[in-house]
Protein backbone atom coordinates (compact mmCIF):
# COMPACT_ATOMS: atom_id res chain seq x y z
CA UNK A 1 0.00 0.00 0.00
CA UNK A 2 1.23 3.47 -0.92
CA UNK A 3 0.48 6.39 1.38
CA UNK A 4 -1.39 8.86 -0.79
CA UNK A 5 -3.33 12.09 -0.52
CA UNK A 6 -6.90 12.01 -1.83
CA UNK A 7 -8.59 15.37 -2.38
CA UNK A 8 -12.09 16.43 -3.37
CA UNK A 9 -12.40 19.98 -4.70
CA UNK A 10 -15.71 21.80 -5.03
CA UNK A 11 -16.65 25.15 -6.53
CA UNK A 12 -16.20 26.40 -10.08
CA UNK A 13 -13.57 23.80 -10.95
CA UNK A 14 -14.87 22.29 -14.19
CA UNK A 15 -14.61 24.00 -17.56
CA UNK A 16 -11.93 26.39 -16.26
CA UNK A 17 -8.75 24.39 -17.03
CA UNK A 18 -8.48 23.22 -13.41
CA UNK A 19 -7.34 19.68 -14.28
CA UNK A 20 -4.66 20.97 -16.65
CA UNK A 21 -3.51 23.50 -14.05
CA UNK A 22 -3.40 20.80 -11.33
CA UNK A 23 -1.36 18.60 -13.68
CA UNK A 24 1.21 21.37 -14.09
CA UNK A 25 1.37 22.00 -10.35
CA UNK A 26 1.84 18.29 -9.66
CA UNK A 27 4.64 17.99 -12.21
CA UNK A 28 6.43 21.02 -10.76
CA UNK A 29 6.41 19.29 -7.34
CA UNK A 30 7.31 15.82 -8.67
CA UNK A 31 3.93 14.44 -7.60
CA UNK A 32 2.46 11.35 -9.25
CA UNK A 33 -1.17 10.23 -9.46
CA UNK A 34 -4.21 11.56 -11.28
CA UNK A 35 -6.94 14.19 -11.47
CA UNK A 36 -10.48 13.65 -12.78
CA UNK A 37 -13.85 15.34 -13.01
CA UNK A 38 -16.70 13.90 -10.96
CA UNK A 39 -20.42 14.51 -11.16
CA UNK A 40 -21.96 17.62 -9.61
CA UNK A 41 -19.05 19.81 -10.75
CA UNK A 42 -16.44 18.31 -8.42
CA UNK A 43 -12.83 17.31 -9.09
CA UNK A 44 -11.00 14.42 -7.41
CA UNK A 45 -7.23 14.08 -7.09
CA UNK A 46 -5.06 11.22 -5.95
CA UNK A 47 -1.50 12.35 -5.27
CA UNK A 48 1.66 10.47 -4.31
CA UNK A 49 5.08 11.83 -3.50
CA UNK A 50 7.20 13.50 -0.86
CA UNK A 51 5.05 14.57 2.10
CA UNK A 52 6.32 18.16 2.11
CA UNK A 53 5.55 18.45 -1.62
CA UNK A 54 2.08 16.97 -1.09
CA UNK A 55 1.36 19.57 1.59
CA UNK A 56 2.49 22.34 -0.77
CA UNK A 57 0.30 20.84 -3.51
CA UNK A 58 -2.68 20.90 -1.14
CA UNK A 59 -2.02 24.58 -0.40
CA UNK A 60 -1.88 25.36 -4.12
CA UNK A 61 -5.10 23.43 -4.77
CA UNK A 62 -6.99 25.68 -2.39
CA UNK A 63 -5.99 28.70 -4.49
CA UNK A 64 -6.93 26.95 -7.73
CA UNK A 65 -6.33 27.88 -11.33
CA UNK A 66 -6.73 31.52 -12.43
CA UNK A 67 -10.28 30.96 -13.77
CA UNK A 68 -11.42 28.63 -10.98
CA UNK A 69 -13.18 29.36 -7.71
CA UNK A 70 -12.48 26.79 -5.01
CA UNK A 71 -15.28 26.68 -2.45
CA UNK A 72 -14.18 23.53 -0.68
CA UNK A 73 -11.11 21.33 -0.41
CA UNK A 74 -11.28 18.07 1.53
CA UNK A 75 -8.09 16.03 1.66
CA UNK A 76 -7.31 12.86 3.56
CA UNK A 77 -4.41 10.44 3.77
CA UNK A 78 -5.22 6.98 2.43
CA UNK A 79 -3.36 3.75 1.67
CA UNK A 80 -3.66 3.20 -2.09
CA UNK A 81 -2.97 -0.15 -3.74
CA UNK A 82 -1.09 1.19 -6.79
CA UNK A 83 2.03 3.32 -7.15
CA UNK A 84 1.84 5.79 -10.02
CA UNK A 85 4.79 6.73 -12.24
CA UNK A 86 3.29 9.93 -13.67
CA UNK A 87 0.50 12.42 -13.04
CA UNK A 88 -2.34 11.96 -15.49
CA UNK A 89 -5.52 13.76 -16.40
CA UNK A 90 -8.47 11.40 -16.46
CA UNK A 91 -11.93 12.01 -17.93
Amino acid sequence: MIRSLQCLITGKVQGVMFRSWAHGQAESLNIKGWVRNLGEGKVEILAQGDEANLKEFQTRLFSGSPLARVDGLECKWIDYDKQHNEFEIRG
